[in-house]
């Protein structure tokens, strides 16, 4: 009773002070006011979450559904807009750390099953998906009146957004429980490999589908070179990156929680000047970084978590605030079909490619419960619809954005079940190399940054 009678009271003050922010004209103290409101909002709310056995993730998005544009409106449209660095900002660690958390020998050792699972996974799951919008294409707003082979062209757009998965997700869970074991390891792994493989598939895809249904758009056809460029050169400059930052820890080891915030600024801006993935660069960095040196790394990573606890609870936040309830209710038949086909093809890929690749029971049977949870990749590429096919574009990205809504909610309450079922929860707490700081007793990996809240 105690942190809902706390939640009252931001939100009544929330009341009385927005309406003079808003009078003032002062729109930067406006932003200011609402981030810490969900902080200190979203952090209640993840309390009351843990309480009934849910992620304190799930608490986190519902706070933004609840105070976002769809319900009471705290936050408004112009705010989220406002408070878009953050999501960059985020996105920025989330892959830093993410990389951090790969070790080359285990991504050598586990090479062969990771292939076998995620080929199995990602294509069972986009045939499903695209054989499910063809069988409902007078039900489905952007089919509706095409032909066969223009309908299957922009399924298979639609298909390929759809499989993405959401290493935010998984690595804030990971956070959370602290969980470390195979089915961890593997759900990680998968998540990351899985958003290069998208990032392929869908320039294929769209370009094809470019060719097949004239597009009255105003974005220039993506060429072979620069697609190249922007996945290779992700990699290369990813790869400078993370040996600069090994340098600094082996050299000045200094300052280092304010050297975390620069790195993910950095990182971000870099990307932009030089037309590179951004999450795929810093993935890289973080790999580099983590793999090349051991002098500092540790302590590096405890201050970006440390630095990133306020930026994820935000981001996820802004994420609950930017589901569409409106949309999600006009098309939830549609979405529903959508999410149960993805959910199928997730089920079945990871049981038939963990037989054939002759994994452990526990990760055949619990690792497709941590894929299910879908963010932020898709939802840009799902804007990229909307600037390629201004009218149906726009369609695409509503049910997008409805199945987004359904599997970010339900995937991080089964992600948790994954890892608590596989009995992997709080195993990231061991001391030794994997372990924890014996002077600080901080857990080795990405472990406080969500959790403390």
């Amino acid at each position: 009773m105690r942190r809902v009678a706390v939640l009252l009271l931001l939100f009544l003050g929330m009341s009385l002070i927005i309406p003079i922010q808003q009078g003032a004209h002062d729109a930067g103290a406006q932003s200011l006011l609402i981030f810490g409101f969900l902080v200190l909002g979203a952090y209640t709310i993840g309390e009351l979450a843990s309480q009934v056995s849910l992620p304190k993730i799930t608490g986190y998005l519902l706070t933004g559904v609840l105070f976002g544009p769809a319900l009471f409106g705290v936050l408004s449209a112009e705010v989220i807009e406002e408070l878009a660095p953050v999501n960059s900002l985020a996105i920025a660690l989330i892959a830093f750390l993410a990389g951090a958390e790969l070790r080359w020998k285990e991504v050598r050792d586990h090479l062969k099953a990771l292939s076998i699972m995620l080929s199995s996974e990602l294509l069972l799951t986009f045939g499903l998906v695209v054989g499910t919008l063809l069988l409902l294409q007078e039900y489905i707003p952007f089919l509706q009146g095409l032909p066969f082979r223009e309908a299957l062209a922009l399924s298979a757009v639609f298909g390929v957004v759809a499989i993405v998965h959401s290493p935010a997700v998984v690595l804030a869970l990971l956070t959370e429980t602290r969980a470390r074991g195979p089915v961890t390891r593997t759900i990680l792994s998968i998540v990351l490999v899985a958003d290069v493989v998208v990032v392929l598939a869908f320039s294929a895809s769209l370009a094809i589908a470019r060719i097949v249904v004239p597009s009255s758009g105003d974005v220039s056809t993506i060429s072979a070179g620069a697609l190249a460029w922007e996945l290779g050169g992700s990699v290369l400059v990813g790869a400078a990156l993370g040996g600069a930052v090994a340098l600094y820890l082996r050299f000045v080891e200094r300052e280092l929680m304010m050297f975390a915030i620069i790195i993910a600024f950095l990182g971000s801006e870099i990307s932009r000047l030089v037309h590179v993935e951004t999450l795929l660069m810093l993935l890289v960095a973080g790999f580099v970084t983590e793999n090349t040196t051991r002098h500092g790394a540790e302590a590096l990573l405890r201050a970006m978590e440390r630095s990133a606890a306020p930026v994820f609870v935000v981001f996820f936040a802004l994420a609950g605030a930017s589901i569409h309830l409106d949309a999600l209710a006009s098309i939830w038949p549609m979405a529903i079909a959508v999410v149960a086909a993805r959910a199928t093809g997730i089920f079945a890929g990871t049981r038939i490619g963990g037989r054939l690749a002759r994994v452990g029971d526990a990760e055949r049977k619990y690792t497709w419960l941590g894929l299910v949870a879908q963010a932020g990749v898709a939802i840009g590429l799902a804007t990229v619809l909307t600037e390629q096919y201004p009218e149906r574009g726009m369609q695409m990205r509503t049910l997008i954005l409805s199945v987004i809504a359904i599997n970010e909610l339900g995937g991080s309450i089964l992600g948790r079940l994954a890892l608590v079922r596989a009995g992997e929860v709080g195993k990231g707490e061991y001391g030794g190399d994997e372990g924890v700081s014996s002077e600080h007793g901080a857990p080795r990996r990405a472990s406080e940054a969500v959790a403390g809240a």
